[in-house]
């Protein structure tokens, strides 16, 4: 989807939309072969009180701002570059649910969305976009010792690295285990998101090996994309 999308009109119509939006207090966005994915509205816990902030989602960058008038003006533009992002899903308290940090070396804080199912998506598509822009940068995962000026919260589950991606991702998102030969005779611990595509992997090698020679069969495995596009369950802008 993303390479599909870059450098397209329409993408290019989306961006500038954006920028917009943020009007001259806004960096400019657009690059060669950066992509906006989708946006949404999640509150940002500040020092004094919660309150809603525009998010994009790119798949480079994720950018975020107050908003002045709902949908045509942004204000206090901020950047993030995702190959410095991690993320920690959060308990949640009577006052917040549906939490979940972002966390950088320079600077973290916590952010809700309006249901499970929300945050859960934007959980998935930040970790892909990070997934992809360190593999396309070849730079390494932020340490596990990013924990500077988290803005108070300080109760922080235990983190493990994802032995197929590197990710650093809580216990609660890296409780299963895959069997990697490359790396160890033993299955090793990896995240939720890695497991499902190694297991969509083994079962389709699986199907493959026990209707090998069946032309019906074949085809089928050679249509099946398990791959969702990053923009799924997120809002994408259709129009400038």
């Amino acid at each position: 989807m993303v390479d599909h999308l870059a450098n397209t009109e329409i993408n290019s119509q989306r961006i500038a939309a954006v920028e917009s939006c943020f009007g001259a207090s806004g960096q400019p966005l657009a690059l060669p072969g950066r992509v906006l994915l989708g946006e949404g509205v999640l509150t940002k816990e500040c020092r004094k009180k919660a309150k809603p902030r525009i998010f994009f989602l790119f798949n480079d960058i994720l950018v975020y701002g107050s908003i002045v008038l709902n949908k045509r003006k942004y204000r206090s533009q901020h950047i993030i570059p995702l190959e410095e992002v991690t993320l920690e899903p959060l308990p949640e308290t009577l006052q917040a649910k549906n939490r979940w940090m972002i966390k950088t070396a320079k600077k973290s804080f916590v952010v809700s969305a309006a249901s499970t199912t929300e945050r859960q998506e934007w959980i998935s598509h930040i970790e892909e976009c990070v997934r992809r822009q360190l593999l396309a940068t070849g730079r390494q995962p932020p340490p596990e010792e990013v924990r500077h000026n988290t803005e108070g919260f300080s109760a922080l589950p235990r983190r493990h690295h994802c032995r197929k991606c590197g990710f650093v991702v809580c216990a609660e998102c890296s409780r299963e285990r895959f069997l990697l030969p490359r790396l160890s005779p033993k299955p090793l611990r990896v995240c939720s998101l890695c497991y499902r595509e190694l297991a969509a992997q083994k079962r389709k090698e699986e199907e493959a090996e026990q209707d090998r020679g069946s032309p019906g069969q074949l085809a089928h495995l050679g249509g099946d994309d398990s791959e969702s596009p990053l923009h799924q369950g997120l809002s994408c802008r259709t129009s400038p």
